[in-house]
C-alpha cells in the first residue's frame, strides 16, 4: 500500500462519509478521522488526526474546512483546533479542502503546505447549485400548504442557484418571476418562460419566495406587499437577504435552508467533491 495513493478524509459531515466510501469503492486505500465512530464500508479504519496524517499521502479536508475557528467536524467527539500543530500534520502531503482561505491565516506554516481548494472548481459549484435547487424545491413542497404547480414564485438572484431554481420551478408548472441585474439575464429568463424583474420592483404578492442573494434585497417595503403566510426560503449565506423583523411583522414564514446539498443529498454532494479532487489531481 503506497503512502502517495492513500487517502485520509479528515473531518466533515455525511458528505465526507460518502466521499470516503466512494474513494474506497474506486480501489484506493482510505482512512477516516473525526467522522464519528467506525468508518464507512470499504475503508481501512478511523484514526486520530496525527496517525491518519502519518499513514496517508493525500489528505481531504471538509467543505468548508473550518467553522468558528476549528476544523469543520460536526461528527467528531471533540473540537479539533486549527493551530500550528494541526498545520504541521499537513506538511509534505497533498491537501485538498473547501474554502481554505480562513485557514491560511492560522500560521505562516501554511505557506509550506501543498494545498488546493476544490471549491473553486466550476463543476463542483454548478453541481452544488443543482443539488441546492432540488433540495429547495423539495423543502418548499414540504413547507408550502398549496401546490407549487400553478403557484406564483419569486426567485431573487440569477446566479448558478437562481438559474437552476427557475428551471426546476418552471418544470413543475409554477409561474416564476426572477430578480436579476444584467440585461442578458433578462433575455435568458424570458427564454425560460420566466418574468424578469429589476430589484426594487417587487410589486406583486407571491406564494413562495426563494432568496439566493446574501445582501438585503427583500426589504420591508418589498415584504409589505406579500400576503400573510407567504413562505420565504433563505438559501443565501449569512446575513442573507431577508429583513427578518419585517417578515415577522407582516406574518410571513421564513425557513432557513443553508447547506442543502450536505443536509439533503450528502451522497451526491460527496461524489461531486470526489470528482473535483480527481480533476485537480489529473491537472496538477
Amino acid at each position: 500500500m503506497s503512502l502517495a495513493t492513500t487517502f485520509g478524509v479528515l473531518g466533515g459531515d455525511r458528505r465526507q462519509l460518502y466521499l470516503a466510501q466512494s474513494l474506497a469503492g474506486d480501489g484506493y486505500p482510505v482512512y477516516t478521522s473525526c467522522l464519528g465512530e467506525g468508518s464507512p464500508p470499504g475503508c481501512l479504519g478511523s484514526l486520530p488526526p496525527a496517525e491518519l496524517a502519518a499513514r496517508c499521502g493525500i489528505l481531504l479536508l471538509p467543505l468548508p474546512a473550518s467553522r468558528n475557528g476549528v476544523l469543520n467536524a460536526p461528527l467528531a467527539s471533540s473540537p479539533v483546533p486549527l493551530d500550528e500543530d494541526f498545520v504541521r500534520l499537513l506538511l509534505g502531503k497533498q491537501v485538498y479542502g473547501g474554502m481554505l482561505s480562513p485557514l491560511r491565516a492560522v500560521s505562516p506554516l501554511w505557506e509550506q503546505v501543498t494545498a488546493w481548494d476544490y471549491y473553486t472548481r466550476e463543476e463542483l459549484l454548478l453541481g452544488n447549485a443543482f443539488l441546492t435547487a432540488e433540495g429547495a424545491v423539495g423543502l418548499a413542497i414540504h413547507e408550502y400548504e398549496g401546490s407549487l404547480g400553478g403557484s406564483r414564485c419569486l426567485v431573487t438572484g440569477f446566479g448558478r442557484i437562481g438559474k437552476a431554481l427557475c428551471t426546476a420551478l418552471r418544470g413543475l408548472g409554477a409561474q416564476v418571476d426572477c430578480c436579476a441585474r444584467k440585461p442578458r439575464d433578462f433575455t435568458v429568463l424570458r427564454a425560460l418562460g420566466c418574468q424578469p424583474l429589476a430589484y426594487g420592483r417587487l410589486e406583486q404578492p407571491y406564494d413562495v419566495i426563494f432568496n439566493t442573494v446574501p445582501a438585503p434585497v427583500l426589504t420591508a417595503q418589498a415584504l409589505s406587499r406579500q400576503r400573510w403566510g407567504t413562505l420565504l426560503l433563505e438559501l443565501a449565506s449569512p446575513p442573507g437577504g431577508i429583513d427578518r423583523e419585517a417578515a415577522r411583522r407582516f406574518g410571513l414564514r421564513v425557513v432557513d435552508a443553508p447547506g442543502l446539498p450536505g443536509r439533503l443529498a450528502p451522497k451526491a454532494a460527496g461524489e461531486l467533491i470526489k470528482e473535483a479532487v480527481y480533476a485537480i489531481m489529473e491537472e496538477a
